[in-house]
This record gives structure tokens, sequence and C-alpha cells, in this order.
């Protein structure tokens, strides 16, 4: 957003001051709301143009046959469900078997808050793509 749309409140604020006039003193709020209004229209626009060209290279690396360039996004998710099934899963297993038997040494540990945030963005972005393909988007 522009700068000087934070600036709305005061200058509102400032018209009741200087414009006596009900009528004038409206009127100029009512300028002040539509450019307000437009300014946010047009971040939208830039938003929604942003997301349309990221999804332009989205399908354009999904549709390569080179694996450096379509294959990353299903590295990751192995990496990152190989990495929830260890911390999870295997790590507890592991520990409790090494107790039971008398061993007790600790295990590595990753931050699982890292991991989360890719995991779930991959997550959504994954949850989007099969509301395209139930959607038939690709037509």
């Amino acid at each position: 957003m522009p700068v000087w749309t934070l600036l709305i409140p005061a200058i509102s604020s400032l018209l009741d001051k200087i414009i006596p006039d009900p009528t004038a003193r409206a009127n100029a709020k009512l300028a002040l709301m539509q450019a307000e209004n437009a300014a946010a229209l047009q971040q939208l626009q830039l938003d929604v143009q942003a997301a349309q060209m990221q999804s332009d290279i989205d399908k354009q690396e999904a549709a390569s046959s080179n694996l450096f360039i379509a294959g990353w996004r299903p590295f990751i998710g192995w990496v990152c469900g190989a990495a929830f099934a260890y911390h999870f899963i295997f790590q507890p297993l592991i520990t409790y078997i090494m107790a039971a038997c008398g061993h007790t040494f600790a295990l590595p540990t990753f931050d699982m808050q890292e991991l989360s945030t890719v995991l779930m963005g991959m997550l959504g972005l994954g949850g989007l793509r099969t509301i395209e393909k139930i959607n038939d988007a690709n037509k």
C-alpha cells in the first residue's frame, strides 16, 4: 500500500477542523475514501498479477522433463516426509528400544518449527493444486 494511505485517519480528522461546511466536509471525506479504495484495489490487482506470474512459472517448471527443474518439489516433499517420520515415529521408538536395552545416548534432533513451515507451505500449495485438478482447471 502507498505510504500516504497511512495518513488517511489524520487527514480525515484534519478535515473536520479546516472545513466548516458539513456538506463540503462530507464530500472531502468521500473523495478521501474513494482514493483509499482505489489504492487498495490497485494493490489487490498487483497482488493478483504477481500470483498469476508465479503460477505461470510453476506450470513451466512442472512441465519440464529435466529432473533438476521439475524434481525439486517432490524431493523436498520426500525429505520433509522422511524428517517427520524420523521425528515422530523412529526417534521415539529407537529411544525406547535403547532405554529398554540399557543404553542411553542422545539421538540427533532438528528444528521442527522450520521444517513445519516448509511442509505446511508445500501442503498448502498441494491443496491448491488438488482443487485445480478437481475443478479441471487444465482445460
